[in-house]
């Protein structure tokens, strides 16, 4: 019965669509003329991109469920050897492999021979594969050790045709034994695969990956900082969520003053975060270092070389900040009353700071699913003998290509989820401003506008999603042409690829703005992409000017924002490493705590962005459409009126002031003129 209503509902969504299409082929002339009537009319938007994309994610499943299907996931849950065997379980001979068809059941691990000989090319282990009874705990250093494992536990480490009494006596022990000294290892919990328990085994490919780091020595001391520090990293992780949670709220309570604040704050920071740095650059300079020993001498340099980086590029981030900040200072004043109607919309709409934890959720379910299954893409296919008469599984035919199209899907997906959260938060600000009496606000205008979204605008999202992906892939192509020509090519060809990816990063950036802008369209007029890009884009472009200062302020302050979250995270994890007494090098740590830091806050005050940007285009099409006359009546906050009858005030001062000045606040009286 429910499904019967569903396909009902979506055939008068797609007859719907039809008729507006040809209706509006009719009168393309009197589209661009359409009156606006915020949330009077709703109807399904960009159907034909929504059946494109169910027919592609059912795409995504069908590949999902091929490589199930076809024995993939015991191979990739329990592991097979170099034999083709999956272990523990019993397994059928294969035709032409020797050592197949063996009766695993009591051995369940997979134990490399060599497990640091790593495939860098092909990202894998390049390791003759067993399947052993129980992983190593301890390092065996010698043939003895391995043997007397063997007896003790009943895990054979060595080749299948050789016994444990033969590991000290036969010759062919150096080729059908592990490496010697046998790493330490622990299974991994689910998979079933003995994996060396210092990670610092992996330095040539981590090497290989950090491509600025040289010397290997350098590379394992990094890596031991990291697992030295790991509690402070995770504390100091959990204090920039924290500090970002307190800025939003903030944010909701004292947005008049937020602006200031911000300024002070960062100005403070900066020099506190540069003065402390120099004082600990000077400190460890002057720190004697007769007594240590040559390895702790090494590492002090390390750390002393990596203080003096981050004083400088300190230093210089600070001066830049204040140059900035002294070009824009009068600048401020014009987005203040626009942060203190976003307070209002976050204190009516509360759930809108729950948003990044939603998104953030439905990518990370996503991502596991997609990693999920490019592991059973990676085990799937039939057994074919590679050169060296081990068993490789491999696709043939056209199925093959599978893996393009599932990275296509990763992006496609991606990008579909980011914009669901840009149409839900734009819909839920567009229904409170539009509401006259915000006593009459839904219970959960957050909700209502999930459900607006499920039920008309999904379609939409994934044409506009779908554009993002059409620009990001490409610049994802030339991006690893790049990497893989690195030192190759010539200056010429360098140049022209870094221009073509710099070229490809601005359009993406601008098309994320205007589909932002056209989904904000699209929630108050309820009509298609292109269309409400086209008309997002006419409104932008008459306020021009008002865009140019609003925005640059308004992002500039949330900028600041971030900024104070990574100075203060950034700054408690130098005091909490600097005097840690067990540390080593802890420039790698800092790095991963400030990136972790800057992604959070980004998370978070992004969506504050997203809600004035909301707000800016519902101001534009209010003044343009309104002018305060019985019947058209505006609908924005006192605040914001307030806002137009000062940047009137402003302009008439900056006219008898300068003409530069007057130009520029012209823009914010164009709607008062009329009121």
């Amino acid at each position: 019965m429910l499904g019967s209503y569903t396909i009902s509902w979506w055939m008068i969504c797609v007859k719907l669509q039809l008729s507006e299409f040809h209706s509006s082929s009719r009168n393309l002339e009197d589209s661009s003329k359409r009156e606006w009537k915020p949330l009077e009319d709703r109807s399904c938007t960009d159907i034909p991109w929504l059946l494109l994309f169910i027919l592609f994610c059912i795409g995504m499943g069908f590949i999902c469920g091929f490589s199930i299907a076809t024995g993939a996931a015991a191979r990739l849950v329990s592991g097979y050897d170099s034999y083709g065997n999956i272990c523990g379980q019993k397994n059928t001979k294969l035709e032409a492999i020797p050592n197949s068809g063996m009766d695993h059941t009591q051995r369940k691990y997979v134990f490399f021979l060599d497990p640091c000989n790593l495939d860098l090319i092909n990202r894998k282990i390049k390791s003759v594969a067993l399947c052993v009874a129980a992983c190593p705990r301890q390092e065996l250093k010698t043939l003895s050790d391995v043997q007397k494992f063997a007896e003790m536990n009943g895990s054979a480490l060595c080749s299948y045709n050789l016994k444990p009494s033969e590991y000290t006596t036969s010759s062919k022990s150096s080729v059908l034994c592990p490496k010697l000294p046998v790493p330490a290892s622990a299974p991994i919990p689910f998979f079933h695969r003995c994996a060396p328990v210092n990670i610092s085994c992996y330095a040539k490919f981590a090497e290989a990956l950090i491509t600025f780091v040289s010397d290997n020595s350098v590379l394992h001391r990094l890596i031991s900082g990291v697992m030295t520090s790991k509690e402070i990293i995770l504390g100091l992780c959990l204090l920039s969520l924290v500090l970002s949670m307190i800025l939003m709220v903030i944010i909701r309570y004292i947005s008049r003053v937020l602006v200031w604040i911000l300024t002070i704050l960062v100005i403070l920071g900066s020099l506190g975060g540069t003065g402390v740095l120099w004082w600990l650059y000077a400190k460890q300079r002057r720190s004697p270092k007769e007594t240590i020993t040559p390895e702790q001498l090494q590492i002090a340099e390390d750390n002393l070389r990596a203080l003096l980086i981050y004083a400088i590029s300190a230093t210089v981030f600070t001066v830049i900040l204040f140059l900035i900040m002294l070009v824009m200072r009068k600048r401020v004043a014009l987005t203040i009353a626009l942060f203190h109607v976003a307070g209002k919309v976050f204190i009516h709409l509360p759930l809108l700071v729950f948003q990044p934890f939603w998104t953030f959720f439905a990518l990370v379910l996503f991502w596991a699913y997609w990693i999920m299954t490019l592991l059973f893409l990676g085990t799937t296919g039939s057994p074919v003998q590679n050169e060296q008469g081990f068993v490789e599984f491999k696709i043939s035919g056209p199925l093959q290509y599978m893996w393009w199209y599932h990275v296509v899907g990763l992006i496609w997906i991606s990008e579909f989820i980011l914009a669901c959260q840009q149409m839900t938060v734009a819909g839920a600000v567009v229904t409170y401003y539009f509401t006259r009496d915000k006593r009459n606000l839904p219970f959960t205008p957050i909700l209502a506008s999930v459900n607006r979204l499920i039920r008309y605008h999904l379609g939409t999202v994934a044409k506009g999603s779908f554009i993002i992906t059409l620009v990001k892939i490409p610049r994802m192509i030339l991006m690893y042409i790049h990497s893989q020509l690195k030192g190759k090519e010539n200056a010429c060809a360098r140049c022209v690829l870094k221009s073509c990816i710099c070229c490809l990063w601005c359009l993406e950036k601008c098309l994320n703005y205007l589909n932002q802008n056209a989904y904000t369209a699209t929630a108050i007029n309820s009509t298609n992409f292109c269309t409400s890009a086209k008309d997002a884009f006419v409104i932008l472009v008459e306020n021009a000017l008002r865009v140019a200062t609003i925005n640059t302020v308004g992002d500039f302050m949330l900028f600041l924002g971030k900024v104070l979250i990574v100075c203060s995270t950034g700054l408690a994890g130098i005091m909490l490493l600097n005097y840690q007494q067990d540390y080593t090098v802890w420039v790698l740590p800092l790095i991963i705590v400030c990136l972790f830091a800057f992604l959070v806050a980004h998370c978070f005050l992004s969506i504050y962005e997203m809600v004035v940007d909301v707000l800016f285009l519902c101001f534009a099409i209010d003044t343009k459409y309104n002018d305060g006359s019985p019947g058209r009546e505006f609908y924005m906050d006192k605040v914001l009126m307030e806002f137009v009858e000062n940047s009137r005030k402003a302009m008439k001062e900056a006219g008898k002031g300068g003409v530069a000045d007057a130009r520029e606040l012209k823009p914010m009286a164009s709607g008062a003129s009329s009121a």
